[in-house]
């Protein structure tokens, strides 16, 4: 009776239309025991699992003008961005465009950059990329929620564009910066900023991160940035 039993357990599982339960939130606890309260890897750990939806419909434009101001701080947010993560930064006399400055370390090589305006070897990198984020739940979001995405500095870090190119729009599961001493905190960010938004990950994808999270798990869930509807147009 023990082989039918089996196949009978086996075929209640396919019913459910869950991947062997992956589909419900916290199923993969960490091995180790429960994670710290307010750790990246207690949240990873409650993120939902789904597979991921078809990229069907997927434009930049659906995250509205690339750097808008949502902050409504008459800058845009590229400028931004770089002002606050470069060091030794020049700016035009608008007071908004950063002309030069330095990104010492680059977080994804572990490198020092020189920046300058027209030539330069820095992207500002979404570090949840907006074609995963459309692909796991922002398709159905409003206008507004996915402007307030594409700009929210919590999901934004200045980075090698040589480096941020070869990431495309790759989940934890498909790639992770080459600097090691990164990886926790690239990671910790991925989690926050899904947790935020509610957006669901792959079951390969949050093994990934928890993989990840597990070397430190006393890493801290980074909050703040933007609230989560930018303000019309």
């Amino acid at each position: 009776m023990l082989p039918f039993l089996t196949l009978a357990l086996t075929g209640a599982l396919a019913l459910t239309g869950c991947d062997e339960l992956g589909d419900l939130p916290g199923s993969s606890p960490s091995p180790a025991g429960p994670a710290a309260a307010g750790s990246a890897l207690q949240a990873a750990e409650a993120l939902t699992v789904k597979g991921r939806a078809p990229k069907t419909g997927y434009e930049r434009s659906a995250f509205g003008s690339a750097w808008a101001d949502t902050d409504k701080n008459g800058c845009g947010t590229r400028d931004d961005i770089l002002a606050a993560q470069l060091d030794a930064v020049s700016r035009d006399a608008d007071g908004c465009k950063v002309l030069k400055g330095v990104l010492d370390p680059d977080p994804y090589t572990g490198t020092r950059i020189q920046f300058r305006r027209g030539a330069s070897k820095v992207d500002i990198d979404h570090l949840v990329a907006l074609s995963d984020a459309w692909q796991k739940g922002a398709q159905k979001w409003s206008d507004g929620k996915r402007r307030a995405f594409a700009n929210d500095p919590l999901n934004l870090v200045a980075a090698d564009s040589s480096t941020n190119r070869r990431k495309g729009d790759g989940d934890t599961a498909t790639w992770l910066p080459p600097n090691k001493a990164y990886r926790c905190t690239y990671v910790a960010g991925q989690v926050a900023v899904k947790k935020k938004y509610e957006l669901w990950v792959t079951r390969a994808e949050r093994e990934a991160m928890t993989e990840v999270l597990a070397e430190c798990p006393d890493q801290k869930l980074p909050t703040g940035g933007n609230p989560t509807e930018a303000p019309a147009r």
